[in-house]
């Protein structure tokens, strides 16, 4: 594989800490969310890992809608990223949610299931974590 980009970021303290990247466009506090028992008063990494996946899917979204001459200019995608336990260790599962209006039910499902072969972000987590695709 030949790099084409690499991003570099270091964390402090962990999800009670502080998270930066190292040219200074991302620089955020970081905090336990309310429903793990902290104060949620800052960002925590599953927030972080759902903006990126959500932007990163909508770009291989808008790629394959490009390739097959379908409008998808008003379209979204949304992330929603779990947090889970279990007795040994901790996991994630993800839920994207794509909204194309205008766009033909069954061809906005075929972009979506194209979009997830080449996302990298689908890609790194393909048989690692649940990943479930909805069109609405």
């Amino acid at each position: 594989m030949k790099i084409l980009y690499t991003a570099e970021a270091t964390a402090w303290g962990g999800r009670e800490g502080r998270t930066a990247t190292t040219d200074g466009l991302l620089d955020v506090k970081l905090a336990l969310p309310k429903e793990l028992g902290g104060p949620g008063e800052a960002t925590n990494p599953e927030q972080l890992f759902a903006a990126g996946y959500a932007s990163c899917f909508h770009s291989a979204l808008k790629l394959i809608a490009m390739r097959e001459k379908v409008d998808v200019s008003e379209s979204a995608i949304t992330a929603r990223v779990g947090l889970g336990a279990t007795e040994i260790y901790f996991n994630l599962e993800v839920e994207l949610e794509a909204e194309l209006p205008n766009v033909e039910r069954s061809v906005a499902e075929k972009l979506v299931a194209e979009a997830h072969k080449v996302c990298p972000y689908s890609n790194a987590t393909r048989g690692n974590i649940e990943v479930t695709l909805t069109v609405v």
